[in-house]
């Protein structure tokens, strides 16, 4: 009985495929992958030379009992074009086959966008909600992000270039001027974090042609009672704040809701310590 592997692979920058992965890649009997003309060019890189079999949206459920039988006979690799298989990709319906028919399913951690831009955001990262591609039609979607307004997690999505302008505008509009923060081109050679209100992102994209896969990390409703930063915590935040060269109006905008300390104090407090 075979092991299914779901090999996360690089998302931009190829040093990220980890020595275990390169392992896994060269000793499986079959890898199924997304795209197989992208996972033979990765293959290609690390002179790997495993069989490749498509497995992606339009046939995941047509390849099982092939994907099932290969793996009766030895371990199968699952890789999707980039970042961690099964989110965001197909994978959920192989996985949940392979356990149904007795096989061991093993991750083989690495890349994941969600996780990267999460960390890097400068939002709370204790507890997030990642909810994917946002609803392609306005109506849609602003009816989706109504549903998850009220939650007090950081909030994680995806976005294309050419509906991230509009998809921006709705998230201030159902969520408020909220902070967050949109990641681009992840490891890559043009890597972009943009960190502000759902506002001050908007109007550097209108700018600045947006490029590249998005993801969009927005700050959780702040609910009632919760816990106010103390004054020392806030004056180290608006240092870090000052040092990034941000003007008092900015840094008051960007800790508020963090922080739960009004605009106003904030801005004094700022205007205090110049």
């Amino acid at each position: 009985m075979g092991t299914l592997y779901l090999v996360a692979t690089p998302i931009g920058n190829l040093q990220d495929l980890s020595p275990r992965a390169i392992r896994i890649l060269r000793e499986a009997r079959l890898i199924a992958a997304e795209d197989t003309r992208h996972t033979r060019a990765l293959l290609a890189h690390f002179d790997i030379h495993t069989p490749l079999t498509s497995y992606f949206e339009h046939n995941k459920l047509a390849k099982l009992d092939k994907i099932l039988a290969e793996l009766s006979q030895g371990d199968v690799a699952l890789v999707s074009d980039a970042g961690t298989p099964a989110i965001n990709d197909p994978g959920y319906e192989l996985v949940r086959a392979a356990l149904d028919a007795g096989h061991a399913v093993s991750p083989v951690p690495g890349p994941s966008a969600p996780i990267a831009a999460l960390a890097a955001s400068g939002l709370p990262t204790d507890r997030f909600l990642y909810l994917g591609y946002l609803p392609r039609k306005r109506g849609e979607r602003k009816s989706f992000l109504a549903q998850v307004a009220h939650l007090p997690y950081t909030l994680i999505f995806f976005e294309t270039p050419h509906r991230l302008l509009e998809a921006l505008e709705d998230l201030k509009s159902v969520l408020g001027d909220r902070p967050m923060c949109a990641a681009r081109e992840i490891s890559k050679v043009h890597e972009e974090f943009v960190r502000g209100r759902i506002s001050q992102v908007r109007a550097h994209f209108t700018e600045a042609q947006p490029r590249g896969e998005f993801v969009l990390v927005v700050s959780g409703q702040v609910l009632a009672g919760t816990p106010v930063w103390e004054r020392d915590t806030l004056l180290a935040a608006i240092q870090k704040e000052k040092a990034a060269g941000k003007k008092a109006r900015e840094i008051a905008a960007a800790l508020a809701a963090p922080s739960g300390w009004p605009k106003r104090e904030i801005y004094a407090l700022v205007v205090e310590s110049q």
